[in-house]
């Protein structure tokens, strides 16, 4: 197993890790692929259009901006903004709520993407393979809209579509139907199972790309000397994609306070609204819905801000110890 480890590390080292021997970019290498720098050209006009170009905007949170008055007549006021919004009743609550509901859903959504990416791997009828495939990604396609209806009648009280009460007194585990919907400790875990279940085929498909390249004379040679499925699986398969986890966990890290707006919103309610506001909810309240563009800006900015840091850091961290980096 030691031997086979060490192909896979030099084998990553040739591939993607190339830390040691990185080519420098030179302008024939850039003439020499010419081509493909044209047909970047639309896409990185793309990004410069709707990525930066808005930035501009980022201007309102440092303004006391009114509708219908030109942007360069508004009131400016500094960081005020800023101030409202880290010193608003409620803010240090809805942080807690969008990082606790963005770290259950990153790391349920990593192991389980993972997990299922490595079983539908190990199935062997190429028919079942792709059937287990399509069925598991199609909840991707649904819109949350659809979805959390979905969610809300599965745990409903109402005997006739609440599927998961009825089961649960069938099997005498409870006595009377449970309002999960209406549990505030509960909310966080709903949240983190229901992104799960919409999600994680969809996370697959980038895994299965990753093991599919992964050398198979490594698999032979895992088998020559009795390694079973389960040890290849822990010994060639995860090593083999593990630079593409690094990846994707670096940059899922940068999203941690983007969690899912739809989802808390159309779920959550009255009984729940300490753990079910996030950040979103709170600049939509608070922000959007009372014409305050500035601190809806603030808050956009405060979010970048951090998500750029998380992911330079996180970026940092991993070039340390020694694993795959974005950048």
């Amino acid at each position: 197993m030691a031997e086979i480890q060490q192909k896979i590390s030099r084998s990553n080292k040739n591939g993607i890790n190339k830390k040691d021997g990185k080519k420098k970019i030179t302008w024939k290498m850039i003439k020499s692929q010419k081509e493909l720098m044209f047909m970047s050209v639309p896409f990185l006009a793309y990004v410069l259009l709707f990525s930066y170009t808005p930035i501009w905007g980022w201007l309102m949170a440092f303004q006391n901006y009114k509708p219908g008055t030109s942007f360069f007549d508004q009131q400016w006021i500094g960081f005020d903004q800023f101030k409202s919004l880290f010193t608003a009743m409620g803010f240090v609550q809805v942080l807690r709520n969008t990082i606790a509901m963005s770290f259950i859903c990153l790391v349920l959504g990593f192991v389980c993407s993972i997990a299922l990416a490595l079983l539908i791997n190990e199935i062997k009828n190429t028919f079942l393979k792709r059937g287990v495939q399509t069925i598991s990604y199609l909840p991707h396609f649904l819109s949350w809209l659809i979805a959390t209806g979905m969610i809300a009648n599965v745990l409903s009280t109402d005997p006739a579509i609440g599927i998961i009460n009825n089961v649960l007194m069938k099997l005498h585990l409870v006595q009377e139907p449970i309002l999960f919907l209406g549990i505030p400790k509960l909310f966080w875990g709903i949240v983190g199972v229901s992104t799960v279940w919409k999600e994680v085929g969809w996370g697959t498909i980038i895994y299965l790309a990753a093991i599919a390249s992964i050398d198979p004379a490594l698999y032979e040679a895992a088998e020559i000397d009795g390694a079973g499925r389960f040890q290849k699986m822990f010994h060639v398969t995860l090593p083999g994609i593990k630079p593409t986890i690094m990846v994707l966990l670096i940059m899922n890290i940068g999203h941690i306070l983007d969690t899912n707006f739809e989802l808390p919103y159309f779920l959550g309610n009255g009984l729940v609204s300490d753990y079910s506001q996030t950040i979103d909810i709170f600049v939509l309240q608070y922000g959007i819905n009372q014409f305050n563009y500035s601190l809806a800006t603030a808050a956009g900015i405060f979010k970048s801000v951090v998500s750029i840091t998380l992911l330079l850091t996180a970026n940092f961290i991993a070039g340390k110890l020694g694993e795959e980096k974005l950048i």
